[in-house]
């Protein structure tokens, strides 16, 4: 019985040590790029906006 909990304390370790060194996430990279994207169709967006708007209120009626 003692061997089959050193084995699942062993494994157990091992998990979490795979775990711990995981990346598991996004790069910092990956990140900023899709922040910079974000802010140019932020922009995009808001010229768009602009000019539709100046457009608009130059409707005469």
């Amino acid at each position: 019985m003692f061997t089959e909990v050193q084995i699942l304390i062993a494994r157990l370790r091992a998990e979490l040590e795979r775990l711990h060194d995981d990346d598991g996430g996004y790069s910092t990279e990956a990140v900023v790029v899709t922040a910079a994207l974000v802010l140019m169709a932020i922009a995009v967006i808001a010229i768009i906006v602009a000019k539709v708007t100046e457009k608009a209120n130059g409707i005469n009626l």
